[in-house]
């Protein structure tokens, strides 16, 4: 991912008004490792319960609020990503609604999908393919592998960015 400033991932949001982009809670942008990253996503740290992302769609930055749901006082269960498709990792998995771009989001429109909770999915795409998916293959074979979950990754959050930027 191309690193981006604070004004740049201010500027990006698609879905939040002004007062709740200029009181996000920005990671520290200096710390990140951006050519490791399909996207940007982070839970705001003073409100948990909010979260955001900011892919590249049609090559600019486009960003997106998020709502986890609230799961205290509900039993955990593990589920899959709909982003990264991990089935190592799942026990923290939620589900994140996002209002709608433009009118339809003043409406209330919105959408939701099972996200990692810590949005690790970069990294849970890079880990080291298990015997049980490239069995006794070559490292050929494990990169391929590593090549079609990014690429998968990337399809799939983009087009959930997509689809909440959809207006019609």
């Amino acid at each position: 991912m191309t690193p981006l400033t604070d004004a740049q991932i201010r500027a990006s949001f698609i879905n939040a008004t002004r007062r709740e982009v200029s009181n996000a809670n920005l990671p520290d942008l200096d710390a990140l490792r951006w050519d490791r990253l399909d996207y940007l996503g982070w839970r705001d740290r003073k409100a948990p319960l909010v979260a955001y992302v900011v892919i590249e769609l049609d090559g600019e930055p486009t960003g997106i609020m998020l709502r986890a749901a609230d799961r205290s006082g509900h039993p955990h269960r593990k589920a899959m990503c709909a982003w990264c498709e991990d089935v190592v990792e799942t026990e923290d998995v939620g589900l994140f609604t996002a209002r709608r771009g433009g009118a339809p989001g003043r409406k209330g429109d919105s959408i939701g999908t099972l996200i990692c909770g810590d949005f690790r999915c970069s990294l849970n795409v890079r880990r080291t393919p298990t015997a049980t998916e490239a069995g006794s293959s070559s490292a050929e074979i494990g990169e391929l592998i590593l090549a079609d979950r990014v690429a998968g990754l990337r399809e799939r959050a983009t087009a959930f960015v997509a689809e909440v930027a959809r207006t019609r």
